[in-house]
């Protein structure tokens, strides 16, 4: 099988995109995938997370500009784009992308321009991947809040599975300084992060199965040999 590509999305810069990518290659690195972290930002956050990394830790690669070189060589791909990305540059990424995850805060300027992001992405088709899975995922969110509340009423109204929330949790700044994710930390003190990963993990992989079972059943179709009609 050949790589498989998570892209993290987001309306606006500031929302911890490069908090969730590091934390996703983090995640399969410790499982034991090769795993790659292409951070197309040019504040490259996560390329500088990478410098931090312990070297002892799980091996993650990262790749900075514009490229897909190599990309096969890798089990696990998970893509980092700049909040401020071109449609055409966008629909690349898509393109190259199995499952897509799209990160919302909950703030009302936040919650206007992921309408706007989301309507830009599926709704007037500038960029296509309505055959591709795609989710919400909100962040440091406070769940106990008003605005909260009016952003599970928003996601709630689009077509697309809203699968899990992250809490504003100080554990990921004292995961990002020493240049590791979550999954990595003491479990005492990270279960309730982690236990919010849980269901997100578990909806990449189902798809991510899914497109493995589609793959092996195309190269199946392609190796089967053609049947000679005698006359």
């Amino acid at each position: 099988m050949g790589a498989r590509s998570i892209l993290v999305i987001n309306a606006k810069g500031g929302s911890g995109k490069s908090t969730l990518t590091s934390n996703l290659a983090s995640y399969y690195a410790v499982r034991g995938y090769q795993a790659a972290l292409f951070d197309f930002d040019r504040q490259m956050s996560g390329i500088r997370w990478l410098e931090r990394r312990p070297h002892e830790a799980p091996k993650i690669t990262g790749v900075t500009g514009w490229t897909f070189r190599g990309v096969d060589s890798f089990e696990r791909v998970v893509m980092d784009p700049p909040a401020q990305i071109q449609s055409r540059d966008m629909a690349m990424l898509v393109a190259r992308a199995d499952v897509v995850a799209i990160l919302v805060l909950p703030s009302p300027i936040d919650i206007h321009a992921a309408a706007d992001f989301i309507r830009e992405l599926l709704i007037d088709g500038k960029v296509r991947c309505s055959n591709k899975p795609v989710c919400v995922v909100a962040n440091r969110a406070r769940t106990n809040t008003l605005i909260y509340d009016q952003l599970c009423k928003f996601l709630g109204s689009l077509k697309i599975p809203f699968v899990t929330t992250f809490r504003d949790s100080q554990n990921y700044n004292h995961a990002s300084r020493k240049g590791i994710g979550i999954f990595e930390m003491n479990e005492d003190i990270v279960s309730r992060d982690v236990e919010q990963w849980w269901p997100l993990i578990k909806w990449i992989d189902k798809h991510i199965k899914r497109e493995d079972v589609r793959e092996r059943t195309r190269n199946l179709g392609a190796r089967r040999p053609q049947l000679k009609v005698v006359q």
